[in-house]
């Protein structure tokens, strides 16, 4: 499988026109192998560590940089939060960004995607690109922040 990884990585790497190098391979696979699509450059950083390979930051950032410019990848710059990084697939999807823990999760929806197409043709433009981000806090972290409310409202039974 980390093979497979290997050969998928460097044929992409040729096809974004860059030479195949030990740095360029292991970020490219810890990119494609991530449960988290979205990661910041220090969270590549912190893998490459773990996974055993000595990358300095530096090149983490230029390679990741690199990878933008060839269309490898995409930079996100959410509200309150650093750059992260997530692969190109091509597709169009749109992200929620928890504002408690920084989580980003992917959203379509084909009913928002419909109405953007019809404000675009009523206001005269044919759209070829959006960007929609949402900010809110993961369900669980308010289910807790509200149950700790309710437990510090000073009530007393029998009131």
């Amino acid at each position: 499988m980390k093979q497979q990884t290997a050969n998928s990585a460097n044929t992409d790497l040729k096809k974004a026109g860059l030479k195949v190098t030990l740095p360029r391979v292991s970020i490219l696979e810890i990119l494609e192998e991530a449960e988290q699509h979205h990661m910041s450059a220090e969270d590549v950083y912190k893998t490459l560590l773990k996974n055993g390979n000595e990358i300095g930051l530096a090149t983490v950032y230029r390679v990741l940089t690199q990878f933008e410019g060839a269309g490898l990848v995409t930079r996100h710059h959410f509200d309150g939060g650093q750059a992260i990084f997530e692969l190109d697939t091509g597709d169009n999807h749109d992200h929620i960004v928890c504002l408690k823990t920084g989580k980003v999760a992917e959203f379509k929806d084909a009913v928002i995607e419909e109405r953007l197409e019809q404000i675009a043709k009523d206001l005269g433009y044919t759209l070829n690109d959006h960007k929609i981000v949402l900010y809110g806090e993961v369900i669980e972290s308010a289910k807790e922040k509200r149950r700790l409310q309710v437990r510090n409202t000073g009530t007393k039974k029998g009131r």
